[in-house]
């Protein structure tokens, strides 16, 4: 069986740790990535929010030395390394442009902004500026979704022919906010989509090229952004793809199923921020369920691959380039919603 990984894990391992900037005081942030951060040896010197009281009782409950509402306040200081930018999606291409101005490393939110010329505009920033960028997709990180990479790669499963990705969920009530209510930058399609668009374009290293989508407001009573939708889409190399997102499905794990001339792997419960779930190779219908090794904390890993490209001892998992290409498919989604036909994903 295929290691997934394995040189990028010894260049990773003793990276430095890095002083934060927490710039949004988000749940993410609070549950998924301060964590990691101390996970990895790192720390979170300050936290900004332009809501003083929030950016305070978040810092107290979070053990952050740090509170501002100014954006320069703590990108200015000198005992910042770098900067994770999880603020609300319209505000992050001017926070990640500052950053880079500062001379900060950058890890920043997926969708990394709600138009293309703003989010290669925040590339285009970092790379001017010689620091590191990266997106947090996390399923490229998955022990699940590394393994699948693998054994495609390896050829186990021959030519991809077409992969299905079932990413529906059911949306924790404390995460509804600007997800069901935000007309602009919320909606299952920048939510979750862009996440299945990071995590085909790992797994193939192709382009999407074309899609076609429906969605629908199932169970969203505000009436805000579509909380439903399916895709069909066409990639480099007439690889098909589908995906059904959604956030009011309580009853099935997800799943994502890639199928090739030779083959398939299946895997089960892998679409999530947790390291779970299985894989299984499928040929002639007889099934082999495959060792899936050290399930590393994705966030974690993710943490550290950025502690190594800093260093330059590796590279991050997900580039904003990755991350401006994800964005291109969920924006080619909502074209497809909005007019009902086709749409070309801009390259």
């Amino acid at each position: 069986m295929t290691t997934p990984d394995a040189a990028i894990a010894t260049d990773i391992a003793a990276a430095p740790a890095l002083r934060w900037a927490m710039v949004g005081a988000s749940d993410i942030a609070a549950t998924q990535v301060l964590p990691a951060i101390r996970a990895t040896g790192g720390q979170a010197v300050v936290v900004r929010s332009g809501n003083a009281e929030h950016a305070a009782a978040w810092a107290a409950e979070h053990g952050v030395p740090h509170a501002v509402t100014d954006l320069a306040a703590a990108l200015q200081r000198e005992d910042v390394d770098a900067v994770y930018v999880s603020s609300v999606n319209q505000q992050h291409r001017e926070q990640v442009e500052a950053a880079a101005a500062a001379g900060k490393h950058v890890l920043a939110e997926k969708p990394l902004a709600l138009t293309l010329a703003d989010a290669r505009a925040m590339v285009d920033a970092c790379r001017a500026a010689g620091v590191v960028m990266a997106t947090n997709h996390h399923l490229p990180a998955s022990p699940t979704h590394r393994l699948i990479k693998a054994e495609v790669a390896a050829g186990r499963i021959g030519q991809v022919r077409a992969i299905r990705v079932h990413h529906a969920v059911q949306l924790p009530e404390r995460l509804g906010g600007w997800r069901l209510q935000d007309p602009e930058g919320g909606g299952v399609a920048l939510d979750v989509t862009v996440h299945d668009a990071a995590a085909v374009r790992a797994i193939l290293g192709r382009d999407a090229l074309s899609v076609t989508a429906h969605g629908a407001n199932q169970d969203n009573a505000a009436g805000g952004p579509f909380d439903a939708l399916m895709t069909t889409s066409m990639w480099d190399g007439d690889v098909l793809v589908s995906t059904h997102d959604a956030y009011n499905n309580p009853h099935v794990q997800t799943s994502l199923h890639v199928l090739g001339t030779e083959g398939a792997l299946i895997g089960e419960h892998c679409n999530t921020g947790d390291p779970v779930g299985r894989v299984t190779l499928w040929r002639d219908t007889v099934s082999e369920v495959l060792e899936i090794g050290e399930r590393e904390n994705l966030y974690e890993r993710t943490l550290r691959a950025f502690n190594a490209a800093v260093a330059g001892t590796g590279q991050v998992i997900v580039t904003g380039e990755d991350g401006v290409r994800s964005l291109a498919f969920s924006l080619a989604v909502l074209e497809s919603m909005r007019t009902g036909e086709r749409a070309v994903v801009a390259r």
